[in-house]
């Protein structure tokens, strides 16, 4: 069998310089407590973020009202259809008047069912501005759910007025369905289309009068900005309440950190694919755009089968100074680019840094995406992470360069971080200005979300790089509630062994769950690669495409074990999954992230099955 294309080891650049990364270096103070807690904060100060995001927009449209603000394809990837910072607070000031002529007030809430769009980020700077809150809903609670289940829970949870949607036909099912629970709902579509539907034209057309002035100047730091909801992990999404203080933290933390940068007149360009409807791209970087003055194209691709052309045909265009993304997008990237030179020539043009988040990135991405960077511009290219939750907003970043992967960093200027001792690991808190004071109408888990102290506990775990030099910054250590123990009693750290195995297997496993608690040794359900299994069935050799799946796992995970250590990360038995991970069944969301809990119990005949004797067809023994 032959290796697919971009599985061969990428060249060894580990002797090449960084570019430079426009960020002061670590400074921490360390508190080392009587009880084994240990306290960690910036000794950078926080820059001065802004009073609020209506505010920051209104800001950016007088400095430069004819800069282009936002872009997105017209359909069938046709031409780029763009609103200047202008447009867009005329636009949005007339969305505020409408919703103030209704009544409408912090107590109600303006909930968005569909995808990123000029729309979308118009609707929810319009309701900001009218002080009432967004509530983005994942576009998959009314597209792919069968029954609607997630969507009427978030619906009760912010009870709204008005409901938006891109289009009236395509989510004509999710509205009904509102529409039953609440025939009094309004709703707004972009293409004016829907039952009863108002036309989103002409919402943004409304004149503005002076209540619109009045309205923003009331708002500050407490005022409620919007409401996200958990990934619904541990049972049904929890709306988490954010203020216009805990976006505006983020912002100041990140403006901390940062080196004065020569003035070029260059406006930062980005493209973003990651769902509005969570914390990364909804908060962290669509705030981040407006703070930069910068240009957002809205991509309308993913990481996913048939959809990441959509990406690489943008990426032709556009040339971000800062990439950030998935991992999931990174390893489809560096396929893409290893295959097309002229795309590779256009990512990294103007490209300064890049960063992750949601999850660790692969050492073996990491090395491919490095040598692509020096193939094309001389220098490796800083890789930076942002790590936080729903609850928190981004709390920790890696803001200085560093070859190692899978760091959590250090907490961002304004912002104090706990590590508790939690068996044989340290659970991450936090506690600051980007934390959440609580779950929405659920007193219950808001309680139990918080220690004594008011730390907010992620359920994460890590560890000092170096506990001789905290400065080093924090490694991520596996989540606490993921991680389990064998028959032998040997913890098991799941978010530590995944994405080395998904590395060592590359590039024909897109992810992986982790097998075992209370059983004699490890086992994986894997997720092939579908750009993997088409390398394999264009393979001249013998077998079917699966048979040389099997045996190309069976010989990297022979040597993965050869050099794996202990019990803990030794694979016993594998199945390969054909079915793909459920939405609506919350194994995976809409940003590619594998929920193992969900997983475990939605598959927990596959898992019986790795562990019966003898294995049944399918089950294979390493």
């Amino acid at each position: 069998m032959t290796p697919a294309d971009g599985a061969s080891p990428a060249r060894d650049v580990s002797n090449v310089p960084f570019k430079p990364l426009p960020m002061k270096g670590p400074d921490v103070s360390v508190d080392y407590r009587p009880d084994g807690s240990i306290v960690i904060t910036s000794n950078h100060a926080p820059g001065q973020g802004p009073r609020s995001i209506a505010h920051l927009l209104a800001q950016k449209a007088g400095e430069h009202p004819d800069r282009p603000y936002l872009k997105q394809r017209e359909p069938g990837h046709g031409p780029w259809r763009m609103i200047t910072y202008g447009q867009a607070l005329r636009a949005v000031e007339g969305i505020a008047q409408w919703l103030l002529d209704r009544g409408l007030t912090a107590e109600d809430s303006v909930m968005i069912l569909s995808g990123n769009s000029i729309e979308h980020a118009l609707m929810t700077l319009g309701a900001y501005t009218a002080g009432v809150p967004a509530a983005p809903i994942s576009p998959a609670y009314s597209l792919i759910s069968s029954d609607h289940a997630k969507l009427k829970h978030c619906f009760d949870k912010v009870a709204p007025r008005v409901v938006f949607a891109q289009s009236g036909a395509l989510f004509a099912k999710a509205l009904a369905t509102l529409k039953a629970l609440d025939p009094t709902l309004t709703v707004i579509t972009a293409d004016g289309t829907g039952d009863g539907a108002l036309s989103f034209a002409d919402i943004a057309a409304t004149a503005p009068t002076a209540a619109v002035a009045a309205a923003r100047e009331t708002l500050g730091p407490s005022t409620l900005a919007k409401y996200l909801f958990t990934s619904g992990s541990t049972g049904l999404p929890k709306a988490v309440p954010q203020t216009h203080g805990m976006m505006a933290g983020v912002i100041a933390g990140q403006d901390g950190l940062k080196l004065e940068e020569p003035e070029t007149g260059e406006v930062p360009q980005s493209l973003e694919w990651m769902p509005w409807s969570h914390i990364s791209a909804g908060n962290i970087g669509f705030n981040a755009v407006i703070w930069a003055g910068g240009t957002l194209h809205i991509d309308e691709g993913k990481p996913l089968p048939g959809m990441f052309e959509t990406t690489i045909k943008n990426l032709y265009e556009v040339s971000p100074i800062v990439f950030g993304s998935a991992p999931i997008a990174f390893s489809m990237l560096a396929e893409a680019m290893e295959k097309d030179p002229a795309l590779r020539a256009s990512f990294f043009k103007n490209l300064r840094y890049m960063g992750y988040g949601g999850a660790t990135l692969s050492n073996d991405v990491y090395t491919r995406i490095q040598a692509l960077a020096v193939a094309q511009t001389g220098q490796r290219i800083p890789l930076t992470t942002m790590y936080g939750a729903t609850e928190t907003q981004g709390i920790t970043v890696t803001h200085w360069v560093t070859e190692r992967v899978g760091l959590v960093g250090l907490p961002l200027p304004g912002l104090a971080l706990k590590l508790t001792p939690s068996g044989s690991k340290y659970e991450v808190r936090v506690k600051g200005v980007t934390v959440t004071a609580g779950y929405h109408k659920d007193p219950e888990r808001t309680a139990a979300a918080f220690d004594e102290e008011g730390f907010y506990r992620l359920g994460d775990a890590a560890r000092f790089v170096d506990p001789e030099d905290p400065a080093k910054g924090l490694v991520f250590d596996g989540r606490v509630t993921e991680d389990f123990k064998l028959d032998s009693g040997t913890w098991v750290s799941v978010g530590v062994l995944r994405p080395d195995l998904v590395a060592a297997c590359s590039p024909y496993i897109q992810d992986a769950v982790i097998c075992g608690q209370d059983k004699g040794f490890v086992s994986a359900l894997f997720w092939p690669s579908p750009s993997g299994l088409m390398a394999l069935v264009a393979d001249p050799g013998p077998g079917t495409p699966m048979d040389k799946l099997v045996a190309f796992l069976k010989d990297r995970l022979a040597t993965f074990n050869a050099t794996a250590g202990g019990s803990s990360r030794r694979i016993g038995r594998f199945t390969v999954m054909t079915e793909a991970p459920s939405i609506d069944a919350g194994e995976i969301t809409d940003k590619g992230y594998v929920n193992q809990r969900a997983t475990l119990e939605r598959r927990h005949a596959l898992v019986e099955a790795l562990y019966a004797n003898p294995p049944p067809e399918g089950v294979v023994e390493v």
